[in-house]
């Protein structure tokens, strides 16, 4: 059949829009071998893998960091298998889309037998009626959930679908496939990086594939020659986060917490400044105190917890510059509370006591 003009018109913007599309979309993989630092899901025998290779889908939730491949998998397993795929944003969804969704899977289902994918990014941002309305259509098989979500997905998806989930975590990339992944953009830009630019991207990034992306094409933009030198990837990746590389990022987490363990609140209070006025992600720092919050002081102060993950709630709501006040707030609160290291003697104790079945009655 000859193309109509609309569909030819169609064609060549789509064509146009991929040129103008952002470094990391057309550098989007289009096989799971081109995934880059996620064989523990996409190699031989792996999960991701197997369930390609047998064409059997299961609802799955994709559960990592931001820019590790969450979507990109979600796209590839389902062009793999053959269902058809509908993506909602748990942001901007609500139960009138999820029907929408059900709705067009009936009839997809009953016209050609077609199976349907519903990919839903964010999916913690779900609340629990949104959940509920999607809950009887994965449970009937109707639909094919795949979620994609940064927060765990244990404490942010109610228990009945997650039950019927299988959750595969995604890491965070590491030096090796963050290099690998700059080589892609570069070669497809037409530019190289010397020595300092790679350090401070690759360094700056925290294993995030898409912010590496977005800085080398910003860097491409603004350099004056086909090889991009530290000041022009300085000037690209904004104030603060040229200077505060991987090297930086673990040796201020290492002296935040070493004040706070010796209860010197000005230490601990100005290196987690230092840190957010470096671009430090908040969450980071949430989660580190989370964990001394238990680690370090435990049963000796019982507030330490409740003040901590409030903090960390806090950075999924308030960005920045506000969040410092969450942050600062529950660090003096940790650095001065009484230290104690039981928790982690009953977990290393826990291995050797002898299981006993529950007392009767």
């Amino acid at each position: 059949m000859v193309p109509s003009m609309s569909d030819l018109f169609s064609s060549a913007a789509e064509d146009r829009l991929m040129g103008r599309a952002p470094l990391a979309e057309r550098l989007r993989p289009k096989t799971l071998d081109d995934v880059l630092g996620q064989s523990h899901l996409t190699g031989p025998g792996r999960p991701l893998r197997t369930m390609i290779d047998r064409g059997s889908l299961r609802s799955i939730i994709l559960w990592g960091p931001a820019g590790t491949g969450k979507t990109t998998l979600a796209r590839l397993i389902t062009s793999e298998i053959g269902p058809a795929f509908e993506h909602l944003s748990a942001v901007s969804a609500s139960v009138k889309d999820i029907r929408a969704v059900a709705d067009a899977a009936t009839s997809r289902l009953g016209m050609s037998g077609t199976a349907t994918v519903l990919f839903l990014d964010e999916i913690h941002r779900f609340t629990r009626s949104q959940q509920d309305a999607l809950l009887p259509h994965v449970e009937s098989g109707l639909v094919t959930l795949i979620g994609a979500t940064t927060e765990s997905p244990w404490a942010t998806v109610n228990r009945p679908l997650l039950s019927r989930c299988t959750v595969l975590e995604l890491k965070a990339l590491d030096n090796a496939a963050l290099d690998q992944l700059a080589d892609r953009g570069l070669r497809l830009l037409r530019s190289d990086l010397d020595a300092e630019a790679r350090r401070m991207i690759v360094g700056s990034a925290g294993g995030d594939g898409r912010r590496l992306l977005t800085g080398i094409e910003m860097a491409a933009d603004l350099a004056a020659t086909d090889v991009i030198d530290g000041a022009t990837m300085t000037a690209a990746l904004g104030a603060g986060i040229g200077h505060y590389d991987r090297g930086d990022h673990y040796d201020a987490a290492s002296a935040f917490i070493k004040h706070m363990r010796a209860g010197n609140v000005d230490q601990a209070v100005a290196w987690v400044n230092h840190m957010l006025d470096g671009g430090e992600d908040p969450r980071f720092i949430a989660r580190r105190m989370v964990i001394f919050a238990s680690e370090d002081i435990g049963l000796a102060d019982r507030s330490s917890l409740l003040i901590a993950t409030a903090a960390a709630r806090a950075t999924e709501f308030v960005g920045m510059p506000e969040v410092r006040y969450a942050l600062t707030h529950a660090t003096v609160h940790l650095a001065r509370a009484p230290k104690s290291r039981e928790v982690g003697e009953w977990i290393s104790r826990a291995a050797s006591i002898e299981l006993e079945p529950p007392p009767s009655g």
